[in-house]
């Protein structure tokens, strides 16, 4: 029987590379992950064997990655070598394989993320700020209770 290649899905983190490959009851299960690529292989309920190799679009620190398998997937949590830098991609070629995509459940934006916490952090400054300066709140003892009062039973 041909090996087929698994399902796989992929997001970015400013330190970890996250793939799923998506095979339901694995057996067998082996992941290689060294500096520059990954290997995995299974086999499925029905026998199957599937089979990935992926040579990354940056080095990684294949002694700081790790994976973990459930009844639906496994997943590789692989540690980038320079952290804070944006992947395009997963794979070193600029070709994308029918078998690979991106996972948006998942995936998000974080390379701006910084400037906006640096924006919200000066804007909480700012409230702060004018919290401290602000004049003392108005006095209340020009307000009568009893107008109020007869103002609201003479209707």
């Amino acid at each position: 029987m041909a090996r087929q290649h698994a399902r796989t899905l992929w997001y970015d983190r400013p330190k970890y590379v996250f793939m799923e490959f998506c095979v339901e009851d694995s057996t067998d299960v082996h992941v290689l992950i060294e500096d520059h690529r990954i290997v995995f292989s299974c086999k499925n309920a029905d026998g199957v064997e599937f089979y990935n190799e992926i040579e990354f679009y940056a080095k990684v620190n294949c002694k700081d990655s790790q994976d973990k398998r459930s009844g639906r997937s496994i997943t590789c949590f692989v540690r980038k070598w320079k952290e804070k830098v944006a992947w395009p991609r997963l794979t070193k070629e600029d070709i994308k394989p029918v078998w690979l995509s991106v996972d948006f459940d998942n995936w998000r934006d974080w390379e701006g993320d910084e400037e906006v916490e640096l924006a919200q952090v000066d804007h909480y400054a700012e409230l702060l700020e004018k919290v401290r300066t602000k004049r003392p709140p108005p006095a209340m003892d020009d307000l009568d209770d009893d107008s109020d009062s007869t103002d609201a039973t003479s209707t």
